[in-house]
C-alpha cells in the first residue's frame, strides 16, 4: 500500500475560470418550430436522413448554443433530408450567470444520464426528466445527432462514442476533435449518445459527443462549429454557399478504446498529482488516484487519461482509462 501521506489532492473547490463568451441571445428561439420549445427542424425537397445538432444539455455548456444560434441566424438549411438544431435544458441555461458558470449545469439532476427506456417511462419527476420526455419523440426521429458539450477541467477536445463500431466510424469520419474515444459511458446513467436507438449495433442511427474543448473559449466556439461543419458535410447535407466553417484539413484521427472507467466507491478519492485529459502514462501499473484505501493504476502502457475530474462524488465517474487502437 502506497504511504497516503504524501497524497495530494489537486483540487478541493472547482475551479475559477473565465467565461470569455457571452451567451448567445435565444429569445428568438424559444418556441421553436417542430411543436417543442427550443427545437427547429427544416426539411429539404431531396430526400435523406435526419441529422441533430444538440446543444445545452448541460445549462452553462454555452459554446454549443452560439454556435446554433448563429446557424439559426445564418439560415443554415440541409441540402437533403432534414436538419434540426435543438436547445436542449433551456431552463438551466435561463438561469447561466457568467459570475457564478458552473451553477447553472442542471436545476435536479443531470440530463446526459437519463436515456434509459426504464427512466423516461417510469414514474421519477424531476425538470429535467421532464424535458427528455418532451424531446423524446424527436429524439426518436433522429439518424445522425452530434451531441456539442464542453468540458470545466483542463482537458485535451474528443469525440465520445459509446461503444458501437458504427459511432466510432462517424467520430473518424468527423475527425474534429482528432482523438476519437470509444466507451461505456456512466454508472450513473445513460447519455443522449447511449440512448437505445443509438445503441444498438444492429439498426443504422447514430450518435456522437463531441467534447470541444474547455467552457467558454472563443477557441471552444470555432472548434465546435468546424466539427458540426463536417458532421453536415458527411452526411451530404451543406449546402453551396453557405457560410459554414471553412473546411480545413485537420491532423488524422486517433481511435482509442476505455478499458476501465473509474467509478468513485468511497467519500475519500483523491489523485495524487494534477493531471490533464489526455495525458497519456506511459507505464502500466502507475499509481494515478486512490479510493479510500483502493490504489487506482493504470492498466497498460501508453495509457489515456479521459476527462479525469478531480472533485467528485460516489458513485460517479473520476476518470476513464483509454489504450489506442489505431496502427501508430
Amino acid at each position: 500500500m502506497s504511504d497516503e501521506a504524501t497524497v495530494q489532492n489537486w483540487a478541493t473547490t472547482p475551479p475559477v475560470v473565465p467565461v470569455n463568451i457571452p451567451a448567445p441571445d435565444l429569445r428568438p428561439w424559444l418556441a421553436g418550430n417542430t411543436g417543442i420549445a427550443g427545437a427547429w427542424s427544416f426539411v429539404a425537397e431531396r430526400p435523406g436522413p435526419h441529422l441533430a445538432l444538440t446543444a445545452i444539455v448541460h445549462g452553462n455548456e454555452i459554446a454549443g448554443a452560439t454556435v446554433l444560434d448563429r446557424w439559426l441566424r445564418e439560415g443554415i438549411r440541409p441540402a437533403r433530408g432534414r436538419l434540426s438544431m435543438v436547445f436542449v435544458n433551456l431552463a438551466a441555461f435561463g438561469r447561466f450567470d457568467p459570475d457564478d458558470p458552473t451553477a447553472s449545469r442542471y436545476l435536479d439532476e443531470d440530463m446526459n444520464r437519463l436515456w434509459d427506456r426504464a427512466t423516461l417511462d417510469g414514474p421519477r419527476r424531476s425538470a429535467e426528466l421532464r424535458r427528455a420526455r418532451d424531446l423524446r419523440p424527436l429524439i426518436d426521429t433522429v439518424d445522425l445527432l452530434g451531441d456539442l458539450h464542453s468540458m470545466l477541467w483542463k482537458s485535451d477536445p474528443l469525440i465520445l462514442t459509446g461503444e458501437t463500431e458504427k459511432a466510432a466510424r462517424l467520430g473518424m469520419a468527423i475527425g474534429v476533435p482528432p482523438t476519437v474515444v470509444s466507451d461505456s459511458g456512466h454508472a450513473g446513467g445513460r447519455r443522449v449518445i447511449d440512448y437505445d436507438r443509438f445503441a444498438d449495433p444492429a439498426t443504422e442511427p447514430t450518435a456522437v459527443l463531441i467534447e470541444a474543448g474547455e467552457h467558454w473559449e472563443p477557441a471552444t466556439v470555432a472548434r465546435m462549429e468546424r466539427a458540426a461543419a463536417r458532421l453536415l458535410r458527411h452526411a451530404g447535407m451543406a449546402q453551396p454557399g453557405q457560410a459554414l466553417a471553412t473546411e480545413t484539413m485537420p491532423p488524422r484521427p486517433r481511435r482509442a478504446r476505455v478499458t476501465r472507467t473509474v467509478t468513485v466507491r468511497s467519500r475519500a478519492f483523491t489523485f495524487l498529482r494534477e493531471f490533464r485529459g489526455g495525458e497519456v502514462i506511459p507505464a502500466r501499473n502507475t499509481l494515478i488516484a486512490l479510493d479510500g484505501e483502493d490504489e487506482i493504476r493504470t492498466p497498460h502502457d501508453d495509457c489515456l487519461l479521459v476527462m479525469p475530474t478531480p472533485i467528485v462524488h460516489r458513485g460517479h465517474t473520476a476518470v476513464r482509462l483509454a489504450q489506442f487502437i489505431d496502427d501508430r
